[in-house]
């Protein structure tokens, strides 16, 4: 076993699943952020385990051809772009690995059905929502994200992957909370109820233009309101929305469920292809909007459409693959627990003059077992679950319903793999899994799958 704080030098052999170099010393396994496949670095052992261990770069004494310079100042602190010093092409690389990786381990399926990432044209400012966090770290202001797992504010002007209207928007509030005094509801990490301001939240509109404001607080009123609100109508292009959320708990959670407009609209539009979408506060959204497209249109591929069959849709959020699927569909029902959004998606499913769409609020392994019961049987069922994956009662329910397809889009290649291989063993084949990136600089692979019913 190593000896914590002792240097080793070790050659980096492959990449893990967060994207940190994996070394080993006698089939003992190190992994280490910041380092790449083929380097050999010098390291300290931070923490040994019995079957693994952490390690700390100190040294590359032989560079990677894929290393290269970080462009932002605070990627050690932040910890969100885990790949920024590697190249795109070797993100990609890595991307398809770790898919191939999770298809052949966790699946048990033949690794060959994985295609190569549908990579980005734009690397960087290519995110429409970003959430910031602002307290007061040793009673000094800070706004910004998180250092890597921990509650310490790590203070910024500038996200390389949010859109530029953030970062002015950030120095419009900051100017705006010094020169009132306005108190954050977090102070060196503890929430502070006496105090205002817990985050802020920006939304665009990639192809609209339109801005959203929100801003996360306690009960309190906002003091000086219609000064910040004259601000931003100054500084921001194309602003929308001002709106407040309510978070009064000592939660994780980083928006509470009620909102009041201060200013302009409740929502702000955006498109994706040609279907026109409102987005609230609270509806769930791609964040790569380009890329989306990409992977929707995939979607719609999968499912082979002909116009006469019935598709649902699990997780539908407000509609957006829904509507995608709809124009080759007879008709599509969409499924989702959040009810703000399944309003969103009636309203996104009006506008865009859909008229072969329904919506339910619940859960979906609730909702499609009882539109079976009511005699509605698909032709087609796409999920789209979040991180943690399909429950398993859905997973059941799509193998008794016996669809033709199955198209899976999934946030995590492990927990994808995981539902395939359930998939598998109620009478599913995978056919082929296309990744797609639409988090550049990060570990994160967004990945559409499409099954057949054997």
């Amino acid at each position: 076993m190593l000896e914590n704080n002792k240097e080793y030098i070790v050659n980096i052999e492959s990449l893990g699943y967060e994207g940190e170099g994996v070394a080993k010393i006698d089939r003992y396994p190190i992994f280490i952020p910041g380092a790449l496949k083929g380097e050999k670095v010098r390291i300290e052992i931070i923490k040994a385990k019995k079957k693994y261990a952490y390690g700390k770069l100190i040294e590359i004494i032989e560079k990677s051809n894929e290393r290269k310079e970080p462009e932002c100042d605070n990627y050690k602190k932040c910890g969100g772009c885990t790949l920024i010093h590697l190249n795109y092409e070797g993100q990609l690389d890595f991307k398809f690995d770790r898919v191939k990786d999770c298809v052949k381990k966790i699946a048990g399926l033949d690794e060959k059905i994985v295609k190569y990432p549908l990579g980005m044209k734009k690397e960087y400012r290519y995110r429409n929502k970003v959430i910031y966090s602002v307290g007061l770290v040793e009673d000094k202001l800070a706004i910004g994200f998180f250092s890597e797992k921990t509650h310490e504010i790590i203070n910024m002007d500038t996200c390389l992957l949010q859109d530029e209207e953030s970062d002015k928007i950030v120095r419009v509030i900051r100017a705006w909370i010094e020169k009132y005094s306005i108190i954050p509801a977090k102070k060196d990490g503890i929430f502070y109820e006496q105090g205002l301001i817990r985050n802020i939240m920006v939304r665009k509109g990639f192809r609209t233009n339109e801005v959203m404001v929100v801003l996360v607080t306690t009960e309190k009123e906002i003091p000086n309101r219609d000064e910040l609100i004259n601000d931003l109508n100054k500084e921001v292009n194309n602003l929308k929305s001002v709106i407040q959320n309510i978070n009064s708990v000592d939660t994780n959670l980083v928006l509470g469920d009620k909102c009041v407009t201060l200013w302009g609209e409740d929502y702000i539009c955006d498109y994706i292809g040609e279907y026109k979408f409102n987005i609230s506060p609270l509806s769930f959204f791609q964040v790569n909007p380009m890329q989306t497209e990409a992977l929707y249109n995939k979607a719609l591929e999968y499912a082979n459409l002909s116009g006469n069959e019935v598709v649902f849709d699990a997780y539908c959020g407000t509609g957006t693959i829904t509507l995608f699927l709809s124009q080759k569909a007879r008709k599509v029902y969409g499924v989702e627990i959040l009810e703000q959004a399944i309003e969103n998606a009636k309203v996104n499913a009006k506008q865009n003059e859909i008229a072969n769409s329904e919506f339910y609020v619940g859960k979906a392994e609730k909702i499609i077992p009882q539109l079976i019961n009511d005699g509605v049987k698909p032709d087609v069922i796409v999920v789209d679950p979040p991180r943690k994956g399909c429950e398993a009662k859905l997973l059941d329910a799509i193998g008794e319903a016996k669809p033709k397809r199955v198209v899976y889009v999934s946030c995590d290649p492990s927990t994808l793999a995981r539902d395939l291989k359930h998939l598998n063993e109620l009478g599913y084949e995978t056919v082929e899994v296309q990744p797609v990136d639409m988090f550049s600089m990060t570990k994160h692979v967004e990945t559409v799958a499409v099954l057949y019913h054997k």
